[in-house]
């Protein structure tokens, strides 16, 4: 019986292979080369590209014209394609601004973190203010508060006090609550 290696496995254990990141970068490049950069004033082309971006995720109108003029679209043709989904209703910042201050409560964050993570998501500035000046009015980020104190006050008992305080405020500081909340909060659960 031969143990030799056959002409099918040669070289494949013992071969040098390139990295991870060069198999990567040759796999992009090949992929990039397939691509034709498209029209950029083709209205088709973008608004199946944007609908395609929108099947993938809900975005608001900033982040989307932004995807699409990277894409090499013309900002008059992407500025059309928002405009005619807008109108049809597949894109409406406020709803979508409002579904993401409700997943940022479910994370505990605070009205000021809420609105980082708003703009950072491409929503406007003054869109995500209002939108989270209204879940503040309605209590949404001081009960965010109150469970982060819960949680923070239950994951360190038994520690100093001054430290499940330090660790509190840090939590809440990252979050972006207002300290007015936290100083409450924590003459509550930690005095």
């Amino acid at each position: 019986m031969d143990f030799g290696r056959s002409d099918e496995f040669a070289g494949s254990a013992n071969t040098p292979k390139a990295s991870r990141h060069a198999r990567h970068a040759g796999r992009v490049a090949n992929r990039g080369s397939e691509r034709a950069m498209p029209d950029p004033n083709d209205l088709d082309s973008c608004r199946e590209a944007a609908l395609r971006l929108l099947d993938a995720a809900p975005r608001p109108s900033g982040a989307l014209r932004e995807r699409l003029v990277g894409k090499g679209y013309a900002i008059e043709v992407v500025d059309d394609v928002i405009d005619r989904l807008e109108r049809v209703q597949l894109i409406n910042d406020e709803a979508y601004a409002q579904s993401a201050v409700r997943y940022c409560a479910s994370r505990l964050m605070g009205r000021r973190g809420a609105v980082m993570e708003l703009i950072r998501k491409g929503v406007d500035r003054g869109l995500a203010q209002h939108v989270c000046d209204e879940a503040e009015a309605e209590g949404v980020f001081s009960e965010a508060a109150w469970e982060l104190g819960r949680r923070t006050a239950r994951k360190t008992t038994g520690m100093d006090c001054d430290v499940r305080k330090r660790r509190f405020w840090s939590a809440g500081g990252r979050k972006g609550h207002n300290p007015d909340i936290l100083r409450q909060v924590a003459q509550e659960l930690f005095d």
